[in-house]
């Protein structure tokens, strides 16, 4: 079929038929081979060391039948599952965290004048007693705890998680991501069943567990991965825009359906137990149904290289001093930033990694980050906006959340594919970096310039279709993450890729902590005065994006640059201090 074609994984399916129908004999009998990287090598050891490593990526899983080749559409779907429950729990999550705020709050206002009196507030209802600035930012400085819990623990754990998935597979990996969250969803269901007892900081144990989980910032990283292994770097930017597809039209068909039920039962405690099931078919899916993208070989050889690496480590375990350092939550970030002109274990050319190749990498990172954190820092805040100008409820703020998913989706599964069909030419994945195309960086551009329009428009928005519009605008701009993240996997060997999104992930989790910590206070401070101002703000860091994507050049290389002799021999002396310091 013609979907198959355009995600045919990187292994050619004449190979992997052809691997297929080898003796099972001859590759149980076959050595198990570590492929080490020399730290000095000249060109053409680098090339053949490239070719090795492309015929490594053509062998597939041994004995599988075509049907059972790991390929995007196996997790395509199941995702879509999670994301329905993701998308469905978002309002009325929000709105049990405003119920029981606003009764602690008038609760307390009583305590301390017995004359005051106020309307029950009833979990489920339009309590529009609660639509008071002091109560809108007692909800807004909760959403903050929440993200700050859950984002500075998965930031600690979403590294070794990436690692993990090297030696143990990615769906192993996806699943126990996917664990944190059923047990978050099952301390939420709790809370709404009983929401007359139960207090609004258990849902912080919920945070917890999320963020043991390594949250959904990592299980986004590991199903990236997931894509890299399956699909070439020409078609990466449309694969990956799938699975944000994926997950905004979960989002947008999840709170209509969530509306729906609501409207139709009158019960919102339905749709948390269904949220609940959702996620936890997810997390089996994943593991007992998809099949895995890493071959057993290249997960022996993994663990094999990180066992010798443990060996020759001294003091490597977690309870050492040395793994107290804070400096080891950054050492993922290494890849961001190689050096230039300078071999290494990332770039073993002769020249190691150009100027341009390198300010490309750390362009794209940041400019990911930022897009992230304003993305993770502004869902709460845009609906309890709308909620407080409009007077908006569940049912109304459902809406609007599909209606500008519902742009996201268009955009990802329609236009962002026929774009690619049209403009992009194929390439031939040898293991050459080449790093973004002009059409990458146009899309990135073009993005960025739907988000700016979004925002403003939010700020100026007096009516709610004006809102509604600003959101569609915005939305337009969703396809500019998955060409950021395609674009950095661009830029580094394809066994690197991995570590690459590990690295974006440990970004993503740390954007997760100061954006919405930024921007909840911002909103917080300003409900009373100008509740625009967040928005405003919102658009200065897109037009910051934007000129930072203005600096992105085309087309780099490993060598972009001449180096001098004396450059490559002052380099052969050895690793210089900020790397034995980040080891």
């Amino acid at each position: 079929m013609e979907n198959e074609e355009l995600f045919a994984g990187e292994p050619a399916l004449d190979a992997q038929l052809a691997d297929a129908q080898r003796p099972a004999a001859a590759s149980k009998q076959a050595p198990l081979q570590i492929h080490t990287e020399p730290l000095l090598a000249d060109d053409d050891d680098w090339q053949q060391h490239q070719q090795q490593q492309h015929e490594e990526r053509v062998r597939t899983i041994h004995g599988r039948p075509r049907w059972r080749q790991p390929h995007i559409w196996w997790l395509l779907p199941f995702g879509l599952l999670f994301t329905l429950g993701f998308g469905g729990l978002a309002v009325p999550r929000i709105n049990l965290i405003m119920s029981l705020i606003c009764r602690d709050y008038f609760a307390e206002k009583t305590s301390q004048d017995p004359n005051f009196t106020y309307l029950p507030v009833v979990f489920g209802e339009d309590n529009f007693q609660c639509r008071l600035p002091e109560i809108q930012s007692l909800v807004a400085k909760f959403q903050l705890y929440i993200n700050l819990v859950t984002g500075i623990i998965s930031a600690l754990v979403s590294p070794r998680l990436g690692h993990l998935s090297d030696r143990y597979g990615r769906t192993t990996l996806i699943a126990l991501c996917a664990m944190g969250a059923v047990f978050n969803e099952a301390i939420t269901a709790i809370v709404a069943s009983w929401p007359e007892t139960m207090s609004v900081n258990i849902l912080l144990v919920g945070a917890v567990a999320d963020g043991l989980g390594g949250s959904f910032t990592t299980a986004q990283a590991l199903i990236h991965s997931y894509a890299s292994d399956c699909t070439p770097p020409d078609r990466r930017s449309v694969a990956f825009g799938m699975f944000h597809g994926a997950l905004f039209l979960g989002i947008a068909v999840g709170p209509t359906g969530a509306a729906y039920l609501i409207s139709k039962t009158g019960d919102s405690l339905i749709v948390f137990y269904i949220g609940l099931a959702l996620h936890s078919f997810f997390c089996l899916s994943v593991y007992f149904i998809v099949p895995e993208s890493l071959s057993k070989e290249r997960q022996l050889e993994a663990r094999e290289r990180h066992r010798v690496k443990q060996a020759d480590a001294p003091d490597s375990s977690w309870y050492s001093l040395k793994a107290l350092n804070p400096l080891n939550l950054i050492t993922p970030l290494k890849i961001l930033m190689p050096a230039v002109g300078r071999p290494s274990a990332l770039f073993p050319n002769r020249r190691g990694a150009s100027r341009a190749l390198r300010r490309n990498i750390v362009l794209l990172a940041a400019m990911d980050t930022a897009v992230f954190g304003v993305a993770m820092g502004t869902v709460q805040v845009i609906i309890i906006y709308a909620e407080y100008m409009f007077k908006w409820g569940n049912v109304e703020s459902s809406l609007f959340v599909s209606i500008i998913n519902v742009v996201r989706v268009v955009n990802l599964f329609v236009v962002l594919p026929i774009v690619a069909r049209l403009f992009r030419t194929p390439s031939e994945d040898d293991g050459v970096i080449r790093g973004s195309d002009m059409l990458d960086i146009v899309l990135i551009r073009l993005s960025v310039v739907f988000d700016v329009l979004g925002y403003v428009g939010y700020a100026l928005s007096k009516h709610p279709s004006v809102m509604i519009l600003s959101g569609a605008v915005a939305s337009l701009g969703g396809m500019g993450s998955p060409t950021l993240q395609s674009s950095l996997t661009k830029h580094v060997p394809h066994e690197r890729v991995g570590q690459m999104l590990g690295a974006t992930g440990l970004l993503h989790a740390l954007a997760r902590v100061v954006a919405p910590t930024i921007f909840n206070l911002i909103y917080s401070m300003t409900v009373a005065t100008y509740p625009q101002t967040v928005f405003v703000a919102l658009a200065a860091v897109f037009g910051v994006v934007f000129f930072m994507s203005l600096l992105i050049r085309p087309h780099v290389t490993l060598e972009d640059e001449p180096i001098s002799d004396a450059t490559v021999e002052a380099n052969e002396v050895g690793e210089s201090e900020e790397d034995r310091l980040l080891m």
